[in-house]
């Protein structure tokens, strides 16, 4: 299994000097890829909870968020090997022309590395900021997907949708990669597998949640894959994970995932391996006390457990 690591892209010491010293830290400890994140406002009375912590708050660290497409594009620039993935894009947020163009160009840059996460975002406030429904935005994403496919690999580009409409255009250059970068979908349940199985080349998962639910996520998501004539191990799985670093033990038995010591998070990057995931990409955010050396040994202790 491949470890892949967030850029510090979210947080006070999200800054230039750190960003490139990690990416650069990174590809030289040959690990697989970096990933960037998108959040595009930190509401101060958010209309919708943010799932991924136990009492719906989004972390403070938001407040200060450098932008992903620009920072791949810095990273693309300042590295030669490593795969660059955003982890996620939320497509809603953009209209699939620029989007596409956006991809084509870091694809470019970086001659071929890039990995393209999208999922369809949680936030009411983010989705009003960018004058966009919140309802049905799943099947606007089904049309945005297909939208932008199209850009990379039609010489004339045309699409006809109910959420996006495309006239017949030249739209160049085309991504390096054919017939275009690796496209993971990121989201929880059925429609999500569906989407991907009709749509994508793989699974952006996220663990949060305890292991043996994750389990089933993942079993149900080659379920699907299966019951669309497809082979789940032509798809690649994904799963960003959170991991939380302490130097002794909780001592119960309600430890959540990635959380704990050295063995313990470690044992959890092995399950992971041992349930079919690709990759587990280690997020951290780059607040208070954030050290980029700490995060690289952090890392290379964990990728012991990742065979």
């Amino acid at each position: 299994m491949n470890l892949g690591l967030s850029i510090p892209q979210v947080g006070v010491n999200a800054t230039r000097e750190n960003a490139l010293k990690l990416a650069q830290a990174a590809e030289k400890e040959n690990f697989e890829s970096l990933w960037v994140q998108e959040r595009i406002l930190w509401p101060i009375n958010p209309k919708s909870k943010y799932p991924a912590s136990p009492d719906g708050s989004l972390r403070k660290e938001y407040q200060h968020n450098l932008d992903s497409m620009n920072l791949l594009s810095y990273i693309a620039a300042n590295t030669s090997k490593i795969l660059l993935g955003t982890g996620i894009a939320v497509s809603a947020y953009h209209l699939p022309v620029q989007f596409a163009k956006e991809v084509a160009t870091v694809d470019i840059l970086s001659q071929g590395r890039f990995v393209c996460g999208v999922g369809l975002g949680w936030s009411k406030d983010e989705y009003q900021t960018s004058n966009v429904p919140f309802e049905r935005r799943g099947e606007r994403q089904d049309e945005f997907i297909q939208a932008i496919k199209k850009v990379w690999t039609d010489d004339i580009v045309e699409f006809d949708g109910e959420f996006y409409n495309i006239s017949p255009s030249k739209i160049d250059p085309k991504p390096v990669q054919k017939p275009h970068p690796k496209i993971l979908l990121a989201g929880f349940g059925p429609k999500t597998f569906e989407r991907i199985a009709n749509y994508a080349d793989g699974y952006l998962s996220a663990l949060a949640m305890p292991i043996p639910i994750f389990e089933q996520l993942i079993s149900g998501f080659k379920q699907t894959i299966e019951k669309a004539g497809k082979n789940p191990d032509d798809f690649n799985i994904s799963t960003l994970t959170f991991p939380q670093i302490s130097e002794t033990s909780s001592g119960n038995g309600d430890r959540f995932p990635m959380t704990g010591t050295i063995e313990e998070v470690g044992g959890d990057v092995k399950k992971l391996k041992e349930m079919g995931v690709n990759r587990a990409i280690l997020v951290e955010f780059a607040g208070d006390g954030y050290d980029v050396d700490k995060s690289i040994q952090v890392a290379k202790e964990l990728r012991k457990f990742a065979g």
